[in-house]
């Protein structure tokens, strides 16, 4: 019994090593690899791209929901001395920005108020400011959802997109 606790003691080191590694670097592999996609389907970098209405044939992986208009905006301030303007447009029904890091966390989300919202998103190690979130990373993803459950709030919703924007501008600006 003895001689086998060696190789079991390596066996769960390795295992739990393995473990370890998986969580801190999938994260970033994922995110690195739905950004690659997303450029690929044409969602721009530092621009909201609108959607076409979700249907079984449009998703080839995660199903949205087909209730749901989605605007995405790919973003990379890897420039310190660049920031993110962002504009939601207005909305009469349930609508929400949400921001994603390069490890795939969510770590803001504000939920429209019918009015247009405008918000800045600084560089990673930006001092806070009032009106600005500052990015734990320099990539990431900003998602806009409206509800439109039917074809016409979708039409309506794309309508709405034309006031959204996601632009580039310089930190001092």
């Amino acid at each position: 019994m003895r001689r086998w606790l060696g190789p079991f003691a390596a066996m769960l080191a390795c295992a739990a090593g393995t473990h370890a590694a998986t969580l801190h670097f999938a994260p970033a592999v994922i995110m690195d690899r739905a950004m690659a996609a997303l450029a690929q389907r044409g969602v721009e970098l530092h621009a909201f791209t609108s959607p076409q209405r979700v249907t079984p044939q449009a998703q080839t992986v995660v199903r949205s929901s087909p209730d749901l208009y989605y605007a995405l905006c790919r973003y990379d301030l890897g420039d310190p001395a660049m920031r993110l303007d962002l504009t939601m447009g207005a909305w009469p029904d349930y609508q929400s920005l949400s921001f994603f890091d390069a490890q795939t966390d969510n770590f803001a989300t504000l939920r429209g108020t019918g009015e247009t919202t405008s918000i800045r998103l600084l560089p990673p190690g930006s001092a806070p400011q009032d009106g600005a979130i500052v990015s734990p990373t320099t990539k990431g993803v900003i998602l806009i959802r409206r509800l439109a459950p039917d074809a016409a709030r979708f039409a309506a919703a794309a309508e709405a997109g034309k006031g959204d924007a996601c632009r580039l501008s310089p930190v001092s600006g």
